[in-house]
Parts: structure tokens; C-alpha cells; sequence
């Protein structure tokens, strides 16, 4: 009778234990691509994605730097080509409604480089 409570205990810890090191990888992740966005290091973006096995379109609404969004982030922090990158892997569909291009215009970011990117690629 004691093996049942016991073995249920173990599958709980163990399930804890296996979430909470995903979360970490993820926060993990999340940091060094702020971080690489920040300085404009589009060779670390790629393989910090390429090594978590992710692409940008997976991870795009999900990262949060600084309070926006990666390719905001970019925007913000004047990382053409690291911004180039993000833009490329987006579906158009992400980028159509113009929200991010509103936001860059209003935050006095309406002349960056990336807007073109943005427009050309979501056909606006």
C-alpha cells in the first residue's frame, strides 16, 4: 500500500522537474536573443535559433524584449541587419495589419530602414 503514495510522489517531482528546466532553456533563449538583437549580431540570432531548433515565425509572438516584440526590439535598437533577418522569417501575414509600422512612427522610429523592409515584404 505504501508503494502507490511513493510512486505517485516520484512521477509529480519528476514532472515539476522536466517543466521547469524547458522554462529555463526558454528564458534562456529568450535573453541572449534580446541581447543579440540589442547589438545587432545577426550571425549569433541565426545560430542561437538554428542551435534551439526554432525558427523566428515560432518564437515571434511569444519573446518579449523590453516590452515589445523582437522585430519592435530591432526597430528600437536600430539593428538593420538582425531586423532583416526577423522581417525574412515572418509570414506576411504577421506583418499586414501595419501595427508594427504604426508603433515605429509613433515612437519616432518612422525613418528606420526597417520600415521599407517591413512595407515590401507585407506588400503594404
Amino acid at each position: 500500500m505504501k508503494f502507490v503514495p511513493v510512486l505517485l510522489s516520484v512521477c509529480i517531482g519528476l514532472g515539476a522537474f522536466s517543466f521547469s528546466s524547458e522554462t529555463k532553456a526558454n528564458d534562456q533563449l529568450a535573453i541572449t536573443l534580446c541581447e543579440y538583437i540589442a547589438v545587432d549580431d545577426k550571425g549569433r540570432v541565426r545560430k542561437a535559433l538554428k542551435s534551439s531548433r526554432v525558427k523566428v515565425r515560432n518564437i515571434f509572438g511569444s519573446i518579449q524584449c523590453n516590452g515589445n516584440n523582437i522585430l519592435r526590439h530591432a526597430i528600437a535598437s536600430n539593428a538593420v541587419e538582425t531586423g532583416k533577418l526577423i522581417v525574412k522569417g515572418l509570414p506576411k501575414s504577421a506583418l499586414s495589419d501595419g501595427a508594427d509600422i504604426a508603433w515605429a512612427e509613433s515612437n519616432g522610429h518612422g525613418a528606420s530602414p526597417l520600415i521599407a523592409e517591413i512595407k515590401k515584404r507585407a506588400g503594404l
